[in-house]
């Protein structure tokens, strides 16, 4: 993997070396991400942009005209909700433009690569479905784990059968993997 500041040659390459060493760069996360993903964080964006914001500074505005805004707790709350509304759009603005939508299966759908669900039985034998996603788009209730989460790194590119260790934060943990699948 390059560790110089000229542009890289295969960055792709430098994803599977990272991988491949059973770490990936924590200063950022990946760009991808699913289709259905993608397009909620456009209508998010598109909510808190046309409909959201439009209303806080109503509301703002009505409060501002009340008076002494020091001592004035709607004008204080509308202030700090426009605050966090427009941390959010900048944050859409920016990582938006920077994604890349992996749209369908890989051509090896044995193994685990973006988008699988994968099915893991612990030393005890309980089974847990992951689905391996984009950063923005993770959902443990759901079980929708981030391709940068150790579990994720571990899985990357195994097939059923496989026994993985995955460094997680409770400690190193063993999984065999049962089942890989594209929905």
């Amino acid at each position: 993997m390059a560790r110089g500041w000229g542009r890289e040659d295969d960055p792709a390459q430098d994803m599977d070396d990272a991988v491949d060493e059973g770490r990936a760069a924590m200063s950022a996360s990946s760009p991808y991400i699913t289709a259905e993903g993608y397009a909620r964080l456009k209508a998010e964006y598109d909510e808190l942009w046309r409909v959201r914001r439009p209303e806080v500074v109503r509301a703002l505005a009505a409060a501002a005209a009340e008076g002494d805004r020091s001592e004035n707790a709607e004008y204080i709350y509308r202030k700090k909700e426009l605050r966090e509304i427009d941390r959010r759009v900048r944050y859409l603005q920016t990582r938006i433009p920077q994604l890349k939508v992996v749209q369908g299966p890989p051509a090896d759908r044995a193994r685990a690569f973006f988008g699988a669900w994968v099915d893991v039985a612990d030393a005890s034998g309980a089974v847990r479905s992951y689905r391996i996603v984009g950063a923005d788009e993770t959902e443990a209730a759901r079980g929708w784990i981030s391709v940068d989460s150790p579990l994720a790194r571990a899985l990357l590119k195994r097939a059923a059968g496989e026994t993985v260790r995955a460094y997680l934060p409770g400690g190193e943990v063993e999984l065999e993997i049962v089942a890989v699948r594209y929905e």
